[in-house]
């Protein structure tokens, strides 16, 4: 199975185009683009019925004390945790692309809506939704996809891990509001095939590879 992007080369840095927040030298943090990055896939193994996209970033801090704190930095030795950007269930072998910008264009206050796809993809909830609750501005659920925003004074680049899954199941057995380690463990006995592509992202220009 083939799996590759278009928006930037596998193990390459984001643009910010694609991501949430950006460096911004005054202020630290700007908002950027947020659009969905294009991907496509061929060869899907014989008898996929369905794919689908799951990206998350495995570097964040487990403890939110000192990020985004001046005079402060997140710490490379901090243990780190996973925070899940996208989840998109129910894509059907008749498609062989999502292209750029189609699934996020801009940030949304609150979040997006659920996406009502007309051929029955179905989107879960980013982790944006616990990180901005009791923000009166910006809580709400976040659907679909939210780019990358690392804390602009953590130590190190983030990997974010796109991961393709091809199915043998033509639909994902969930109902309700649901998040990418829902989707995982549902999707276990079905796999057939999984391929990943690897983009990397930090606010702050001083962060390193971990």
């Amino acid at each position: 199975m083939k799996f590759w992007s278009d928006s930037f080369e596998n193990g390459a840095a984001i643009p910010s185009e694609f991501a949430f927040g950006k460096w911004n030298p005054e202020t630290k943090f700007a908002v950027a683009g947020n659009s969905s990055p294009h991907f496509a896939w061929s060869e899907l193994p014989e008898g996929t019925q369905s794919l689908a996209l799951i990206c998350h970033d495995p570097d964040v801090p487990s403890q939110p004390d000192d990020v985004n704190q001046e005079g402060k930095t997140v710490p490379a030795s901090l243990p780190r945790v996973d925070f899940y950007h996208w989840t998109l269930i129910d894509i059907p072998t008749s498609l062989s692309a999502l292209a750029s910008g189609e699934f996020s264009n801009g940030i949304t206050a609150g979040g997006k809506s659920p996406l009502k796809h007309t051929q029955g993809l179905r989107d879960g909830l980013n982790n944006y939704t616990q990180w901005f609750e009791g923000d009166s501005d910006m809580q709400g659920q976040y659907f679909g996809y939210d780019g990358p925003c690392p804390p602009w004074n953590d130590e190190i680049i983030h990997n974010y891990i796109f991961t393709l899954y091809a199915l043998k199941t033509p639909t994902v057995e969930i109902d309700g509001e649901f998040y990418g380690p829902d989707v995982i463990e549902k999707i276990k006995p079905h796999i057939l095939d999984q391929a990943t592509w690897t983009g990397t992202y930090a606010l702050n220009p001083e962060a390193r590879k971990a």
